[in-house]
């Protein structure tokens, strides 16, 4: 009788255990008299469970791109793990653990309503307060919406706006104005369906849209609330490229993390302008290519002029920046303006503008003349390939010559005044590092001429290495190009060139495009007058936003040649520029960074991805204490709400700073401390 009290007594101990863990992890108070140790451990990694769908790879791709560890359940796997409650939770010295923080779910229930894995995942997520995504689902009352036919639709979403409620304004999509609008790059195409339905008792709508056909509005993505447990319920189908789940994504991991977890993310846009002080090629219109390449047959330039900045043109760029509140990275090639000088009377209006507004941009070095640092070209065939040495081995720029560029280009810019970084360097054309296929390796002379000159982040280009890699002592820094070319000072050049890369043969263009399986081509010429305004710019522009909302920090880069005549870059920037504000609230501004401060985010991305994937970090929160023991040395992203702090030796002191209606930061352990510790508010 004794031993049966006993065990009813320790039943009824460890239900409370677990109801205070429960109301812990939600960050509620526990019940008077739960002793503080009764609080789980919840560990800072998520689960998802993968049915191969594009909405859960495009969730995951958003966990793995912002730094938070996840393990993934292949459900068409046949040696997959089963979901039980031993695979979800255990105890560590004795107290109880929750090993995943959020579930992400294909679905409401993958695996089947009823099931003993399905029953398990709901218990373990009632019993510690764990969110639930569920990825794409179709609206009934299983997920707390009403049917499509009770007042709801279901249909195409291309082209529709949708908006971020006030729930969602007050929550976790707060960081967004309000209104988007879904991609519509294809009429023939339907590139996004959705269920749009009216919540029930327990749902909260974050996102909806007018019911088409209809009155009111419908959810598209909302919270329901029910059997002690919360999911977030998502009803249109996406990808990890469309503009739409890139404006949402941060929200929903938000969500699900409840805004506590390990990594952090930001939106990026810099922009480097090459070629700075010196002239640009012209396309040659009639021969449809560029005089001084190797493959211009006849076209030797004859009638063209070189495009080159005008001192107007840089008091233009200067009152955009100040309108616009952005910095432009200035790459520059002081040589090729001092021999552009000589050419004409010895005197620039050009440079001594740009000296006289030096302080309004960032400079960056781009060798002093622009040289090929590679191997030494043949030009005597097309395409060219690299010289031979009598022994028959590659002969290359050697490492004199190189840092001779490098060095006489930073010189003249510290004699000048410049604000430059030494550490920074854009070699031309990205010379030096290896150009597939003719010189298949980096010019070995490289990274000797850049640790003479102090260089620690030499560009690439992102289109062939979007990787970052060392070069000796240096790392690459990739920059995204953008597809405003060069070599055009007008509108209407920019559109000759892209119709002869863009159209078919028959259609009087190169033909490059139907022989390209990367390409496509245009079912029409553009109108030479207003192609570039109407069809280039937005395509470009979309294309760079892209980049921005998914939180690559790479820069984009363009030449001086698109800030003269036409000044064919404003148009992009510009709606860049606009379509950001328009999409994201104040506290979620773009981030406008050096190259040498996305070097160092790019070098530390990779150091954490390094760490997570060794098993080498342990991250936790146990009540309102976060807890995080990484390699020594190891910079450890994290995010967490307005009011944490970071606990010292003695005392606090504020965690991060602000971003997005969170607070995150790169951070490391205080002194005379091993692990991280964060107290949440």
């Amino acid at each position: 009788m004794a031993q049966s009290a006993r065990r009813r007594r320790n039943r009824r101990n460890t239900v409370a255990a677990l109801a205070a863990a429960s109301l812990l992890s939600l960050g509620l108070a526990a019940a008077p008299g739960a002793a503080a140790a009764e609080a789980p451990r919840i560990d800072l990694r998520v689960l998802v469970v993968d049915n191969g769908d594009s909405p859960v790879r495009a969730v995951t791709a958003q966990l793995k791109s912002t730094g938070i560890p996840y393990t993934t359940v292949d459900l068409n796997d046949a040696n997959r793990p089963t979901i039980t409650d031993a695979f979800l939770s255990d105890t560590v010295n004795g107290r109880p653990r929750a090993k995943y923080q959020g579930v992400v779910l294909p679905s409401e229930a993958p695996f089947g309503a009823g099931s003993a894995e399905q029953t398990a995942l709901e218990s373990y997520e009632r019993t510690y307060g764990i969110p639930q995504v569920d990825a794409y689902t179709w609206a009934h009352p299983g997920v707390g919406l009403d049917y499509t036919s009770e007042g709801g639709w279901a249909g195409a979403l291309d082209g529709r706006q949708a908006s971020v409620t006030d729930a969602g304004r007050a929550g976790y999509f707060g960081y967004l104005d309000g209104a988007f609008t879904f991609e519509d790059n294809d009429a023939s195409v339907q590139e996004s369906y959705g269920y749009a339905a009216r919540p029930r008792t327990g749902f909260t709508s974050y996102v909806d849209l007018p019911v088409p056909a209809g009155s009111g509005r419908g959810s598209l993505i909302g919270e329901y609330a029910h059997d002690g447990r919360r999911e977030l319920v998502v009803t249109f189908a996406y990808n990890q490229y469309q503009q739409q789940f890139r404006v949402l994504a941060r929200g929903i991991v938000e969500w699900l993390t409840q805004g506590v977890h390990l990594g952090r993310t930001r939106n990026y846009f810099a922009v480097h302008v090459d070629d700075v002080f010196a002239p640009d090629s012209r396309w040659d219109t009639e021969h449809n290519c560029t005089p001084g390449d190797f493959d211009c047959v006849g076209g030797d330039g004859e009638g063209t002029t070189p495009i080159r900045m005008t001192a107007e043109d840089a008091v233009y760029a200067a009152q955009w920046q100040r309108e616009h509140g952005f910095t432009l990275d200035m790459v520059y090639n002081a040589g090729s303006g001092e021999e552009w000088k000589r050419e004409n009377g010895g005197t620039d209006a050009l440079t001594d503008r740009l000296l006289a507004d030096k302080a309004q941009y960032r400079w960056i070095n781009h060798t002093y003349t622009h040289p090929f640092l590679g191997c030494v070209q043949d030009t005597s065939t097309v395409p060219w390939s690299c010289a031979e040495n009598a022994d028959g081995s590659t002969r290359y720029m050697s490492r004199a010559d190189i840092s001779a560029q490098i060095r006489d280009n930073h010189n003249w810019g510290v004699t000048k005044g410049l604000p430059l970084d030494r550490t920074e360097l854009v070699t031309g054309e990205h010379s030096g590092l290896k150009t597939l296929p003719q010189q298949p390796d980096d010019n070995p002379h490289l990274a000797g001429a850049l640790s003479d000159n102090g260089v620690k982040w030499t560009a690439s280009d992102n289109s062939r290495e979007p990787d970052q890699r060392s070069v000796g002592a240096a790392l690459t820094v990739p920059r995204h190009p953008m597809n405003v070319y060069y070599n055009v000072g007008t509108d209407e050049e920019m559109a000759d060139e892209y119709n002869w890369i863009h159209t078919s043969a028959a259609d009087g263009g190169s033909g490059i495009c139907a022989n390209n399986p990367a390409s496509t081509c245009l079912d029409e010429p553009l109108d030479p007058a207003t192609g570039y305004r109407s069809y280039i710019v937005p395509q470009e522009a979309r294309a760079a936003l892209g980049h921005v909302v998914s939180g690559d920090p790479r820069p984009h880069y363009a030449h001086q040649s698109n800030l003269a005549e036409d000044r064919t870059l404003y148009p992009v920037l510009d709606r860049v520029l606009a379509d950001y504000q328009a999409l994201f609230a104040d506290n979620t501004p773009v981030q406008n960074l050096a190259q040498s401060a996305i070097g160092t985010e790019l070098q530390r991305r990779a150091a954490w991805r390094t760490a997570l994937a060794n098993g080498s970090v342990t991250a936790y929160r146990i009540g309102s204490t976060v807890t995080v023991k990484a390699p020594s040395g190891t910079t450890i992203p994290v995010t967490a709400p307005e009011g944490t702090t970071k606990q010292l030796f003695i005392g606090t002191t504020a965690f991060g700073t602000p971003y997005a209606g969170q607070r995150s930061a790169w951070t490391t352990p205080e002194l005379l401390q091993t692990a991280l510790k964060l107290n949440l508010p």
